[in-house]
């Protein structure tokens, strides 16, 4: 079952694999979440019931926290269901609303550029870094920005497509 069931049929096999990304996608952030929680009640059991606070949960939570905003952010690019404020541009006359629609992609494509090439910049100057109490590269904070920032944009490129071809991506 696709994540949005009208984006089956005509529209093919790169609908296809983007929706088995972004469902992929999904599905660790959801496990991370799992596992977010499970070091919480970790934390929580140590320091109250062992006298003994486990260190690492900290740095273990903010890591996942980014991976889980990223991940699904990109996954609300596919879907249309991140943060957007569209009420003004959806009140216009449709004249006015079609271009609006086509800025507000091109937007996000050029903001996903960004985000890809900055977490890039950002992964790689922070590499040799270690993350305190977890060992590993300060760099695995920023990667999933970069992979936020290439999912917006194929995600993006796809429902600019739509709208090339007339397809309003908004009614999905």
């Amino acid at each position: 079952m696709p994540l949005l069931t009208n984006f089956d049929g005509p529209r093919g096999p790169i609908t296809r694999i983007l929706d088995t990304i972004a469902r992929i996608c999904m599905i660790v952030a959801g496990t991370q979440m799992v596992f977010l929680i499970a070091i919480f009640g970790w934390l929580v059991f140590g320091r109250y019931v062992l006298n003994d606070t486990p260190t690492w949960v900290e740095q273990a939570a903010l890591l996942l926290v980014v991976w889980i905003t990223f991940l699904g952010g990109a996954v609300g690019v596919w879907t249309k269901s991140h943060l957007s404020v569209d009420f003004l541009r959806e009140m216009m006359p449709m004249p006015i609303r079609v271009p609006l629609r086509w800025v507000a992609v091109i937007g996000v494509i050029i903001f996903g550029y960004y985000l890809a090439a900055q977490g890039f910049d950002l992964a790689e100057k922070t590499w040799r870094r270690r993350i305190p109490m977890l060992g590993i590269a300060e760099g695995w904070r920023a990667v999933p920005m970069v992979i936020c920032g290439v999912l917006s944009v194929l995600f993006s490129l796809v429902h600019l497509a739509d709208l090339a071809r007339g397809i309003d991506p908004m009614e999905h």
